[in-house]
């Protein structure tokens, strides 16, 4: 199973992008999408964004994982 992980880009150069999310950084292709910017998100799979997100759309999809994180504590 995949699970795909909003990430908010910080930088580009030379279609590459530097992305960010619960202080993890990573470097991504940006050859799949066109017109992102930094601050946008993206989901990335394999080294490659492969779809953009809105503001509202990434910030709904990572309050369920931190729902679910929440959930996975505290039935250990």
């Amino acid at each position: 199973m995949c699970l795909a992980v909003p990430l908010r880009v910080v930088s580009i150069s030379d279609r590459v992008a530097r992305v960010r999310s619960a202080g993890v950084e990573l470097q991504v292709a940006l050859d799949l999408v066109e017109d992102v910017a930094p601050g946008d998100y993206v989901i990335v799979h394999a080294g490659f964004a492969i779809q953009t997100l809105s503001a509202a759309e990434a910030e709904e999809t990572l309050a369920i994982i931190r729902r679910l994180e929440a959930g996975a504590e505290t039935s250990e």
